[in-house]
Parts: structure tokens; C-alpha cells; sequence
């Protein structure tokens, strides 16, 4: 598995860097000081951002099971731990090849849908408090690849009378 970047540096072995993949280098390059101190932000909230999110979820789903929930918990955290790195790489791969298929199977195989589409937007309603709007710009890429595996929080619908003619 290799970043964009080093793709780039093992094609160039034997050359010169084309100037497009230049420009790739030099995007990269003035964008690490924004990325560092972006992860660093998540790192360094982390687990307060997990845990106001946690508490939420147990409002928002009174009756949610503690597996499910301790679950929830500790995918989230690895999901922001593998978009964090992502984004400080700049490689949408990271999160692709480490994360989503074991994410997908996790939620499936558990059954734990609801709970994980809920707390995965909890999670990222607390970035968006915690973090400045250009940390969280810079993590959403990764966010929306992960929304691909994590399904949609369904709504419940009652039952009415006029639901059943």
C-alpha cells in the first residue's frame, strides 16, 4: 500500500518528476503544517469527543444494548484514528484498504446498523464543535468514503391507520 505521494516518488526513480506530479508534491507539502495541526486537534480530543458522543447516543437510544453500544464506541474511535491518519497522508487508500471492508463486515455480521449510523453522526456533530472549520474540511473527504459502508440512521415510522389502506 503505498500513498499518492510515494506512487509518485517510486515512479520518478529514473526521472525527473512531471509537473503535474510536482504540483501533487507541492500541494502536499503546503498543506502538512494544516494536516498536523489538524490531527493533532483530534488526537488530542479524542476521547472527549467520543465520550459527549457516547453519552448522546445513550439519550437519543435509551434501550441500546451495552455490546452494541461499546461497539459503536470502538469503531468510531478507530474510524477517527484511520480518517485522522488518512487525512495527515493525504490518501484516501488508507481508509479504503484498512478500514471499510472490516467495517462493513463488523456492522453486518453484529447486526448493529442503527446504533453505528447514530453514533457515527454524533461523532461527527462533535468535530464540528470541537474542531475549526478548516480541520473538519479537511476530514470530511475521509468521513464520506467511511457514510459508504455506515448505513443511513432509518427513521422510525408509527404506524398509523391511514398508513395501512
Amino acid at each position: 500500500m503505498h500513498s499518492p505521494i510515494d506512487g509518485i516518488f517510486d515512479e520518478a526513480e529514473n526521472r525527473y518528476l512531471k509537473p503535474e506530479e510536482l504540483q501533487t508534491v507541492g500541494h502536499y507539502v503546503a498543506s502538512i503544517a494544516e494536516r498536523i495541526s489538524a490531527y493533532r486537534a483530534l488526537r488530542d480530543q479524542e476521547l472527549e469527543l467520543i465520550q459527549q458522543a457516547a453519552d448522546q447516543l445513550q439519550l437519543e437510544m435509551p434501550s441500546i444494548e451495552t455490546a452494541a453500544l461499546e461497539r459503536a464506541i470502538k469503531n468510531g474511535m478507530l474510524t477517527l484514528r484511520h480518517c485522522g491518519m488518512a487525512m495527515l497522508l493525504d490518501d484516501q487508500n488508507f481508509v479504503q484498504q484498512r478500514l471499510l471492508n472490516w467495517l462493513k463486515d463488523s456492522i453486518e455480521l453484529h447486526q448493529t446498523q442503527s446504533g453505528e449510523a447514530a453514533f457515527f453522526q454524533l461523532m461527527k456533530q462533535q468535530l464540528r464543535l470541537s474542531l475549526n472549520a478548516q480541520q473538519v474540511a479537511l476530514l470530511e473527504p475521509f468521513f464520506s468514503l467511511v457514510e459508504t459502508v455506515i448505513p443511513a440512521q432509518e427513521s422510525e415510522e408509527m404506524l398509523t391507520i391511514a398508513g395501512i389502506f
